[in-house]
């Protein structure tokens, strides 16, 4: 890397100065065109009219233009009223968080498992705290539910938007998917695979928001357990 005085090359020759901000959009820009597999130093460099050698000023390598990505993403995020008990307002946090990784093509490759908050990311955590605290959790319990949250609706969105199957990767729709595995549970031998058999439409059902619901609902089961009863 060159030293730093301050400018890039750009600058120097009366451009506008390049900005980690301006780079982190144009990163944006560029992953909603071309997706994750897609996003490139070269391509972003040229999204915002310099040559790739200039984004080393700013980042050191691709990881660290996915860490600026990565608070990008969250910048559209928004925490849910302040209405309701906690079950409630933890819910509201799911549930936009996953609407949040399906408004942005591949949010959910780029944020998940990475931790590399910024200032748009610090803002939403420490409400998200705040409200986990003022509901009796002790400090590590909310610390910790943070975590489980953010990593099963990232896991999630990642299953919904990864194929099922060859056929799905093939142009089958989701339901054509279930339905023909729901068949193919049903035509099983039952005196082999009874429970199959019995739970094919249960195991197949194609409604990913119910899933979702299920999952989130017994995750809120579970964490009302740390608090005292007249709390949960």
């Amino acid at each position: 890397m060159p030293e730093n005085d301050g400018a890039t090359p750009e600058h120097n020759a009366g451009t506008p100065a390049l900005t980690r901000e301006a780079l982190a959009q144009a990163a944006l820009r560029v992953l909603e065109r071309d997706g994750l597999a897609g996003l490139s130093m070269r391509k972003v460099a040229a999204e915002v009219g310099v040559k790739a050698a200039s984004l080393y000023w700013h980042v050191r390598n691709k990881e660290e233009l996915l860490d600026l990505l990565n608070d990008a993403i969250m910048a559209s995020a928004e925490p849910p009223p302040r209405e309701g008990d906690w079950r409630m307002q933890m819910r509201g946090y799911c549930w936009r968080h996953r609407q949040l990784l399906h408004d942005n093509r591949d949010a959910a490759k780029v944020v998940a498992g990475r931790l590399a908050p910024g200032p748009h990311m610090f803002g939403l955590l420490d409400d998200q705290l705040d409200r986990l605290r003022e509901a009796g959790f002790s400090d590590a319990h909310a610390a910790l539910t943070t975590y489980l949250l953010s990593s099963f609706v990232q896991g999630f969105a990642l299953q919904e938007q990864s194929p099922m199957s060859a056929a799905e990767a093939d142009g089958a729709s989701r339901l054509e998917v279930t339905t023909e595995v729901r068949d193919r549970f049903r035509a099983l031998p039952v005196e082999d695979f009874p429970n199959l058999v019995a739970l094919a439409g249960d195991l197949t059902e194609p409604s990913l928001d119910a899933r979702f619901e299920f999952c989130v609902e017994r995750i809120l089961d579970g964490l009302a357990a740390l608090l005292p009863p007249e709390l949960r």
